[in-house]
């Protein structure tokens, strides 16, 4: 049983060490735990600037329903960064429900928003508690592009595109495999799934502030979709993104598609494996603390309707950083007061999208966006 309240799962990673940073320049008491005592310490220790002020906890925790439940108990909030989150979150997630706490996670696995909207939405809204998925730059600092738009009424659609600027971390890039063998990827169209053309290949899109085009995948679907799918406001919701170097981005559906084919006549252990060591050749060590002067990022968002249109760019720094930022603001805010929103709900729809912009702006992560209105 915790006595903080709030847990991060899968601490000693890249994406959850930037959050226990966050939680204490928030001033936030947090456990990290995860499966492994001695990479906590050692990551605590060597990569969470101050953290001999924090006031935390190292837990090493069994990856079952009932030890995770067990530590969760007593706490308020789980920040889940363990993926694959479609192989890994059914255990956090039920272990938050039976502990009775509201569970954030960095997931951009669009089959794994679905299951916890389908599955798991209706238990945690009756329960009064949050499910609250996919809190990351990647989808959250997009969405909060998209919902500036739509302060315009009358528009429908939604064109979203995401890019950053780095490399994937040892976990991301696993995910990107994984997911790509085994979900397929959706845009929304009037308010349905549709999937994207798996021979689609890379897209060339005009990014803002730039000359030239940008490459870009779905990655999935991303997360916009879902949470869109339920909203009055919008029947239509495409999102693609990438990273700026395009040479990187030139071999990723090579690799996706070698390891899909090596893969495509193993039973899924043995598939799991084989991905595993298939990202491990990608990237297989750490990437470094961000720089700001390399590791931007920029979110823009068409929103148009028949009679309308919007255009929202913020552009921004650090992309794993506003992660960190983000789920830590949202672990602090729900100690506060109440979600906007429980059960399953978007970070805007649960804690507001001027309030995460306020955030990411205080912090230095993001310029002020450029919002272009239009009839």
């Amino acid at each position: 049983m915790s006595n903080k309240p709030v847990i991060v799962y899968g601490a000693s990673g890249y994406t959850g060490r930037l959050i226990c940073e966050y939680l204490r320049e928030f001033g936030v008491p947090f456990v990290a735990a995860g499966r492994d005592e001695g990479k906590l310490k050692a990551s605590m220790e060597a990569h969470v600037p101050g953290i001999e002020t924090a006031d935390y906890e190292i837990v090493q925790v069994d990856h079952t329903v009932e030890a995770l439940t067990e530590l969760f108990r007593g706490a308020s909030v789980v920040c889940n960064t363990v993926g694959p989150f479609s192989k890994y979150g059914p255990e956090v997630v039920e272990a938050c429900l039976a502990a009775g706490t509201h569970y954030l996670d960095t997931t951009g696995e669009q089959d794994w928003l679905i299951t916890c909207d389908e599955k798991y939405g209706a238990d945690f809204a009756a329960a009064g508690l949050l499910l609250s998925p996919g809190i990351a730059q990647m989808y959250t600092t997009g969405e909060i592009a998209a919902e500036l738009c739509l302060e315009k009424p009358g528009l429908d659609t939604l064109d979203i595109a995401v890019f950053w600027g780095g490399s994937p971390t040892i976990a991301s890039t696993q995910t990107i495999l994984v997911n790509a063998a085994t979900s397929r990827a959706h845009y929304l169209q009037q308010n349905q799934y549709v999937e994207f053309d798996p021979t689609q290949g890379l897209v060339s899109l005009v990014v803002p502030g730039q000359h030239e085009l940008a490459l870009s995948l779905p990655w999935g679907g991303t997360s916009h979709p879902v949470w869109y799918r339920k909203d009055p406001r919008v029947a239509n919701c495409k999102a693609q993104g990438g990273v700026f170097n395009a040479a990187l981005m030139n071999g990723v559906p090579q690799i996706v598609a070698g390891a899909l084919e090596a893969t495509k006549d193993m039973n899924e252990e043995e598939r799991d494996q084989a991905l595993t060591a298939t990202a491990a050749q990608v990237m297989n060590q750490m990437p470094p603390r961000e720089n700001p002067r390399l590791n931007k990022s920029l979110d823009s968002v068409h929103a148009s309707g028949p009679l309308g249109r919007a255009h929202c760019v913020i552009h921004g720094n650090q992309n794993y950083k506003q992660t960190g930022l983000l789920q830590a603001y949202a672990a602090y805010s729900l100690l506060q007061q109440p979600p906007l929103r429980v059960g399953f709900a978007s970070g805007c729809k649960a804690f507001g999208h001027r309030e995460l912009l306020g955030q990411l702006r205080a912090f230095g992560l993001v310029s002020e966006p450029v919002l272009t209105v239009e009839g």
